[in-house]
């Protein structure tokens, strides 16, 4: 059974930096893709980030480009999201996800079969 959980949100002020952490279980980690993704209330779960299985490639929503940072360590089953120079637009739940093909990077909720419970992150002006 795949198991994804997430930790690191927080309360921050504008300007300031989150580490989020998702560590995963029940699978072989490093053939699959992780993604980042966010949802305020009453907005639709939003991508933010996603990283390929062997960490090579990764791709951003426009929005984060230049302020936040995936990775992944293998060794460690654990993806994790540097965000910096936080907005207060950044304030959501973020989840980390995977999908259930290896060697695939979705960059759509859809593409995704396992989620993690969330962690909020919430920045204030």
């Amino acid at each position: 059974q795949v198991q994804l959980v997430e930790s690191g949100g927080g309360k921050v002020q504008a300007g300031g930096s989150l580490r989020l952490s998702c560590a995963a279980s029940g699978r072989t980690f490093s053939a699959y893709s992780l993604g980042w993704f966010r949802q305020a209330p009453g907005k639709e779960r939003e991508f933010v980030a996603a990283i390929s299985w062997s960490g090579d490639s990764t791709y951003y929503v426009d929005s984060v480009k230049g302020r936040f940072t995936i990775s992944r360590d293998n060794a460690k089953n654990t993806v994790y999201l540097q965000m910096d120079s936080l907005k207060p637009e950044d304030t959501a739940v973020y989840y980390c996800a995977t999908p259930r093909a290896s060697y695939i990077m979705p960059r759509v909720p859809a593409g995704y079969n396992y989620w993690g419970q969330g962690t909020q992150v919430t920045v204030s002006s």
